[in-house]
């Protein structure tokens, strides 16, 4: 079976973490991660089935105004990635993985 992801891309570190916390407790979904797109973009990835995607995202768009400042950039759900996005992006899920299974990839500092 194949899951569903969802994205969320925000401004800000603090923003992404709320929306990463509020997906994962709202729905029974599998945070991927959080991919550093650009200098404070950072995109949330989950999976799960469509239905608790669905939730998990809504849950997350909701929780952007808890955060001072926090801005939504873009969010998106594919119900049923092909198998070949499975391999180029960090989102292969496993049942036997039900928890972080990436690193938070934050951008370098400006300053040495």
């Amino acid at each position: 079976m194949t899951l569903a992801l969802g994205m969320v891309e925000v401004y800000g570190v603090p923003t992404a973490l709320e929306v990463g916390d509020a997906m994962c407790k709202a729905a029974r979904i599998t945070l991927v991660g959080y991919e550093n797109t650009d200098l404070g973009r950072l995109t949330v990835l989950i999976r799960g089935n469509v239905g608790e995607v669905n939730v998990a995202v809504t849950a997350g768009l909701k929780s952007i105004a808890k955060v001072n400042g926090g801005e939504l950039l873009s969010y998106h759900i594919i119900p049923r990635p092909h198998e070949n996005l499975e391999y180029a992006l960090p989102i292969h899920h496993s049942q036997n993985v039900n928890n972080f299974n990436s690193d938070i990839n934050f951008p370098p500092p400006l300053s040495p």
